[in-house]
């Protein structure tokens, strides 16, 4: 049971056996609904025929829900104290994610951003006070990043209502602005201290999320199919596609979590870029669900697209997650050509199967799972360095 009240100080970056909390995992399941949304949004754009404007509006929604749960997660991972007001101030934070899941639509479709904004604010208001008391139990550099993260979050916050009266024509821009400008914060925050992130934690909360995308993946993938056959009898075009699907995600699961990613985050040199770089690792693998709805309907005639554009739903989504994990992950452990080649080539192989018709979610799929077999037999053949373990692919 949590304690009423105690100081709010950092934990140590050696702690053992650090883990996830039952309150952060509650906080991930929160998110589902609004990467549900998401990608619902992104699937009516794709089958639609309008990729360019529903792939930008999908990144920006995407990245309200990311940034949130990036907020939250390298906060608790320095400064979990896990008393009644610690508690309270998370669960303020996941009605916030509620809200802001409820306006994903609207900012999607008619770029009103108004309901997405307040679930923001209420947010930062308790996150702000997060950060408040983290100073408040700090001294030196260490009080003056927490200071400097309290003020950050207030500037952007008040940045982004004012995007709410901006010209509809200019709010784009200005949502780019916004982004760079919450991006800095951390970067400005940290100089001089690094809060106390813990590195085996923050890699095992990153791996949660990821298992979270893929499984809204594979949820909305099942939906997806399920609804065809109730609808219609294409049993036969279906089976490839929910065949190829379910290899994509099973190999992305076990690529991504084939090295000790822990082993290599030391410092913020390599933890900024390896946490702001998996925008794209989330943001990729939770469009892997959208591409193959997209390519569900186009096989039972809903979609209003080519078997092209269908088939580039999946492939490129998968590609660019084969890719960003080789670039975070992978590149970090591998040894020799032959292991570095295998997930770039592996991307490529994917995009080619866009142009196989009717069965290039199939062929993706095998292609995929190749990658997980090729990955395995190299690590075999391989003497490991003083920095490799754990399971091998990819």
């Amino acid at each position: 049971m949590a304690l009423a009240y105690v100081p709010m100080t950092a934990r140590s970056r050696d702690e053992g056996h650090r883990a996830a909390t039952p309150l952060e995992l509650f906080f991930d399941l929160c998110f589902v609904v609004a990467i549900a949304q998401a990608g619902a949004a992104l699937v009516h754009a794709l089958a639609e025929g309008h990729p360019g404007t529903g792939v930008i509006s999908y990144f920006f929604v995407f990245f309200g829900v990311w940034w949130a749960w990036m907020n939250f997660t390298w906060f608790a991972s320095a400064y979990d104290c896990d008393d009644v007001p610690y508690r309270i101030a998370t669960l303020v934070q996941i009605a916030g994610v509620l809200v802001y899941a409820a306006g994903v639509s609207r900012a999607f479709d008619q770029n009103d951003w108004t309901t997405a904004v307040i679930g923001y604010l209420i947010m930062r208001v308790a996150l702000t006070a997060q950060w408040l008391r983290a100073a408040a139990g700090e001294r030196g550099e260490a009080r003056t990043a927490a200071l400097k993260y309290a003020a950050g979050l207030v500037i952007c916050q008040a940045g982004w209502v004012a995007l709410l009266i901006a010209p509809d024509g200019a709010k784009s821009w200005l949502f780019l602005v916004m982004v760079v400008a919450e991006l800095l914060v951390p970067v400005l925050a940290e100089r001089g201290h690094q809060t106390p992130w813990h590195a085996h934690h923050i890699v095992e909360r990153y791996g949660l999320f990821t298992i979270i995308v893929l499984g809204e993946t594979i949820s909305a993938s099942t939906v997806a199919v399920k609804s065809a056959l109730d609808e219609h009898e294409a049993l036969g075009e279906l089976l490839p596609i929910a065949g190829g699907g379910l290899l994509i995600v099973f190999a992305a699961w076990w690529i991504y979590f084939a090295v000790p990613m822990h082993e290599h985050l030391t410092s913020n040199r390599e933890a900024i870029p390896w946490g702001y770089g998996h925008f794209l690792i989330f943001a990729s693998g939770a469009a892997i669900g959208a591409g193959i709805e997209v390519a569900v309907e186009h096989a039972v005639g809903k979609a209003h697209i080519s078997q092209l554009a269908a088939n580039a739903s999946v492939t490129v989504a998968t590609a660019v997650f084969l890719l960003m994990v080789w670039l975070l992950h992978s590149r970090h452990f591998k040894r020799g050509p032959a292991q570095q080649l295998t997930l770039p080539l592996s991307a490529l192989a994917v995009l080619a199967c866009t142009w196989a018709g009717p069965y290039a979610v199939l062929y993706a799929g095998l292609v995929a799972a190749a990658t997980v077999v090729v990955g395995m037999l190299l690590a075999a053949h391989t003497p490991p360095g003083p920095a490799e373990s754990g399971p091998a692919g990819g």
